[in-house]
């Protein structure tokens, strides 16, 4: 009799202990574990392991990167930040009037946020009358509106222009430099840092307007593509300003302001300039100091792919566009962009994820977005990996709406002659809303769970 109850209570704790486990295994199952699978074969080959970093693409096989006479350069592929080609690219060095990119990005983004009117006027302070090296010979007191100095700037690069509206923003050009720093740091320039709205140096700046620091203005060549990147993301109606070949700034002046980028497309057609236009070429700065040297930040769209260059430090005006041709070539000739993944996209492994206290228990989930790469062209083998990571269903609390983020994806691709991958993170979102369940459901919901566990572990012990 003693046998058969310890038999008995044997039994007993082992059922126990096998309910335990199974409820233990449920909550590690709806749990926020990273899942690895396979994508569509006939896209590319996914496999596990997915690498975490992106590296820059220099070359591929007998891509060889052009030679370069030059201080520092880089070339990206801006929507997907990949970096084609670098030469210093992390070097602080004067940027000369690439600087007025990033006064450019803010007074764009007060008239996007309705701060300012491409109408309104702006009246010239002392600051900006005194301003030396390119300039509109604005006079103290002069009026003239938003859009007519923000042309001056971004086509003739004047230097009085830039300092009114910098002032006209922000009562003071110092207190806007303080903006421009902030909005670097969170554009990730971190590599940059600005004296002035214009690119001057120190010692050119008026006297009574100089910064108190002995710092000059600083920028690396990522840190302007960054910037440029930046505009055409926020600002993509960029070109209608830097497109201007050129601009007759007052109806008495003898000669209207020429655009000083003579890589324009638009440019095939004047004889000065013909030999330097480049196809598909609409932006985008100019720079030019004694410190600097020659500086060009040139962006160009082709057959569907928008390229960014960078080149500090050339020995000429010519010459930083003759190296920004061969940067650019070698982006366009070598590479092209690819859709990996289109946007809505079921992933296998992750089509669906659960949700607490909902009417549903999970919910079915998509890419929010698209995935490309850039692709070397005529590349084989080409692999994409993929992980993901799902929010836990204790932070996925119904009620959910369509569209909703529940976690992130990120695909890896990597081909031949490239020893690292390049990284892509897109969220996963629902395709339905979820509504929030009825107590009552709830209930019956945790009975018929606690039943289903129990019922499972029996029958493992069998």
């Amino acid at each position: 009799m003693k046998a058969n109850n310890h038999k008995q209570n044997k039994k007993r704790s082992m059922i126990k202990k096998s309910v335990t486990a199974v409820m233990v295994l449920n909550m590690m199952y709806m749990s926020a574990l990273p899942v690895v699978g396979n994508f569509d074969p006939s896209v590319a080959t996914f496999a596990a392991g997915a690498t975490t970093e992106a590296v820059n693409i220099t070359g591929t096989g007998s891509v060889k990167p052009p030679s370069l006479a030059l201080r520092s350069a880089i070339l990206i592929e801006p929507s997907t930040g990949q970096v084609l080609l670098s030469m210093n690219p992390d070097e602080p060095l004067p940027p000369a009037s690439m600087t007025k990119m990033m006064t450019e990005y803010l007074v764009a983004e007060q008239v996007k946020q309705g701060k300012l009117k491409w109408t309104d006027k702006v009246t010239v302070q002392e600051n900006a009358a005194k301003s030396i090296g390119s300039r509109i010979f604005l006079a103290q007191g002069d009026q003239h509106t938003v859009e007519e100095l923000y042309i001056a700037m971004a086509v003739g690069s004047a230097n009085d222009a830039t300092v009114a509206l910098a002032e006209r923003v922000s009562g003071t050009e110092q207190d806007f430099v303080k903006l421009m720093n902030e909005t670097a740091q969170k554009m990730g320039m971190k590599n940059t840092y600005f004296i002035n709205s214009t690119g001057l140096d120190r010692s050119d700046m008026p006297k009574g307007y100089q910064p108190d620091a002995d710092r000059e203005t600083v920028m690396t060549a990522r840190d302007a593509a960054t910037l440029a990147s930046n505009i055409i993301k926020d600002h993509p109606d960029y070109t209608r300003f830097t497109t201007i070949q050129s601009y007759k700034f007052r109806p008495t002046d003898k000669a209207p302001i020429i655009n000083y980028n003579w890589m324009l497309e638009a440019n095939k057609n004047i004889t000065n300039f013909r030999k330097f236009a480049y196809p598909g070429l609409d932006g985008m700065k100019t720079g030019h100091t004694s410190n600097a040297g020659n500086c060009f930040t040139g962006t160009a769209e082709r057959n569907g792919m928008r390229l960014i260059s960078v080149v500090m430090g050339a020995d000429s005006e010519p010459h930083r566009f003759t190296e920004t041709a061969k940067v650019l070539n070698y982006g366009f000739d070598n590479f092209e962009v690819k859709q990996v993944v289109a946007p809505k996209t079921v992933v296998k492994g992750a089509e669906n994820v659960p949700v607490s206290k909902g009417t549903e228990t999970e919910v079915p989930v998509v890419t929010k977005d698209a995935v490309s790469f850039v692709v070397p062209k005529g590349a084989g083998n080409p692999k994409v990996t993929f992980t993901t990571n799902i929010t836990p269903e204790s932070s996925l609390v119904a009620p959910l709406k369509q569209g909703a983020k529940v976690g992130t994806i990120s695909y890896t691709y990597k081909t031949d002659g490239v020893e690292k991958g390049q990284v892509k993170t897109v969220d996963l979102v629902t395709t339905t809303d979820v509504e929030e369940a009825g107590w009552f459901r709830m209930l019956f919901r945790a009975i018929g769970n606690f039943f289903g566990d129990l019922f499972q572990g029996i029958k493992n012990l069998f």
